[in-house]
């Protein structure tokens, strides 16, 4: 087994196949990491959330990672880290676009709403959603893969 670097072909199309994530966000150099489900598109990644910590955390300080991971049975793995900024997509008529595009790749996926749309304990009826939608604009992506020893396919 071997470990290397992942081009940003293979970081993408890591991330393009797979659709929850683990989002770090750090505040008062506190860190804090949840996961997300999210839909990649244009080097953003996009999502949805109930209003709470990780979103104050976020609006506080824009900076965060996501990193997302496939495992094989035979014990290969590869990992992409994403380093990118916070910016919510409000509900606003400048906004209406991007929210229904993060809206359109997200409702793709069954459950699309998890685990953003969830909070723990009896909530409340309100007249207006809470919900809201966010974008994460890519910086930069690295990734790593354990691979199964190569073949050297000079020796045959």
């Amino acid at each position: 087994m071997f470990v290397r670097e992942l081009s940003r072909e293979e970081c993408i199309a890591l991330i393009s196949s797979h659709h929850i994530g683990r989002l770090a966000c750090a505040r008062d150099d506190q860190p804090y990491i949840v996961p997300i489900q999210y839909a990649f598109a244009a080097n953003r990644l996009y999502g949805f959330s109930m209003p709470g910590q990780k979103v104050d955390w976020m609006r506080a300080n824009p900076r965060v990672c996501v990193q997302i991971d496939a495992f094989s049975d035979r014990g290969s793995w590869k990992s992409a880290v994403i380093y990118g900024r916070y910016r919510e997509l409000p509900d606003t008529e400048q906004g209406h676009q991007e929210r229904l595009q993060a809206w359109s790749l997200l409702e793709k996926r069954t459950n699309w709403w998890e685990p953003g749309g969830l909070k723990p304990g009896e909530q409340g009826v309100v007249g207006t959603s809470p919900h809201l939608f966010f974008v994460i604009e890519v910086d930069e992506m690295t990734g790593r893969a354990m691979d199964e020893d190569p073949v050297d396919i000079s020796s045959h």
